[in-house]
């Protein structure tokens, strides 16, 4: 339990406060990405996870230019639920023993981070456009569109990968 927490008492003070966690949670996403590559079996699953581990590397000096305009400085918040939604994920895989089998479960967790993130992306950007920074709007919006293809792409995959995991039960 937190005993003190940020006094997020307008909008734009929740709208910085999200900005820091979702630097956060894309700091993160680059360190269970490469794993991720290195157990996919899939040749265009393995290079979808490549993409969006070189998008995510843009994301991250997108959202510290935002904050730095912001608040002058990019620290993160961690960001709770990307961590347990990473360590869903990693049971999930470690539980797989057929290849096409965890290369379903690498896609479905992936998915749901792609979700959190398109989420997420979404909320600060309408508050963006709210509090009329029209340039961070744009940049976040950019991003969501990165991510939107992300799991697009994902989905595409899924669609050959799922049949090929079922002809393996």
């Amino acid at each position: 339990m937190k005993l003190f927490s940020a006094n997020l008492d307008s909008l734009r003070d929740l709208y910085r406060n999200q900005l820091r966690m979702l630097l956060s949670t894309e700091q993160q996403i680059t360190e269970p990405l490469p794993t991720m590559i290195e157990k996919a079996t899939d040749v265009q699953l393995k290079q979808a996870f490549q993409s969006h581990l070189q998008d995510t590397h843009v994301h991250v000096p997108r959202l510290q230019q935002i904050l730095t305009e912001e608040l002058r400085d990019a620290e993160p918040i961690k960001c709770k639920v990307l961590s347990a939604l990473v360590a869903e994920a990693e049971d999930m895989i470690k539980d797989a023993t057929d290849t096409s089998v965890r290369d379903v479960a690498l896609i479905a967790g992936a998915q749901r981070v792609e979700h959190y993130e398109i989420a997420s992306y979404g909320a600060v950007r309408r508050w963006a456009q709210i509090l009329g920074e029209a340039e961070h709007a744009a940049l976040l919006d950019q991003t969501i569109k990165e991510e939107g293809h992300a799991d697009h792409l994902l989905t595409s995959i899924a669609d050959r990968v799922n049949v090929e995991a079922d002809k393996a039960a």
